[in-house]
């Protein structure tokens, strides 16, 4: 059995279980609380990240790398596209979504809301907070850009490009700091790639002391 090295509300894991359930590959989900540096997940991981991949006898890390190997290695169906213009648009966007996104927005709603009460890290530092609730706008505002003139982000069809855009919105959607109202094409994107049957196991997470919204797990908003 395939094993995922996770933790629920991580957006890098996300966007694997995403690739992972889109391709039919059946996965166990082991949630590892990687921030307690365990020795065992050490040795699977020495850089201390996750997701960690258990596949056959292969263990792999690194989200990016993880996701490319799939690719590769279970072509059907494709996340990405057969053209060389295609393929780099996807890993620019998933590079600014995994990158630039996630330390602008997610690093600082996600990590201050929740990662810090779940760490036993302190309290929520309120400047971050609102740095990033100020960045998520000018990110979604891009999106709007982007999804006026595609049908999905990087083209015509769904890609690994989306999955990373969508990872890290979910996550940011369990603690309700999106504001879908903003833009009527990400909202009508995002309603479209969450009601993909590989979203379901993420829309069924629950972190312990945080429960979801009501709009969270319902497929029309």
């Amino acid at each position: 059995m395939n094993r995922l090295f996770h933790f629920p509300l991580s957006p890098f894991s996300r966007k694997v279980r995403l690739s992972l359930a889109e391709k039919r590959i059946e996965v166990e989900l082991v949630e590892e609380r990687y921030w307690e540096q365990d020795p065992d997940f050490l040795r699977r991981n020495p850089a201390g990240k996750i997701p960690v991949l258990r596949h056959g006898s292969l263990t792999l890390s690194d989200s990016v790398a993880i996701c490319e190997y799939l690719e590769e290695t279970h072509p059907e169906p494709p996340l990405m596209p057969s053209d060389p213009e295609g393929r780099y648009e996807v890993r620019r966007l998933v590079a600014w979504f995994d990158d630039k996104f996630y330390n602008e927005v997610t690093n600082k709603l996600l990590y201050e809301r929740v990662n810090k009460k779940v760490m036993g890290l302190g309290y929520p530092d309120s400047g971050n907070i609102k740095a990033g609730a100020k960045a998520i706008k000018y990110h979604l505002d891009y999106m709007a850009w982007i999804l006026e003139q595609r049908r999905w982000l990087a083209g015509d069809a769904m890609t690994l490009a989306d999955f990373a855009a969508a990872a890290q919105l979910s996550c940011l959607d369990y603690i309700s700091d999106v504001d879908w109202n903003r833009s009527e094409a990400v909202k009508d994107w995002y309603a479209k790639i969450k009601s993909r049957p590989a979203f379901r196991s993420i829309l069924a997470d629950q972190i312990s002391g945080f429960r979801p919204p009501a709009h969270y797990s319902d497929l029309d908003f």
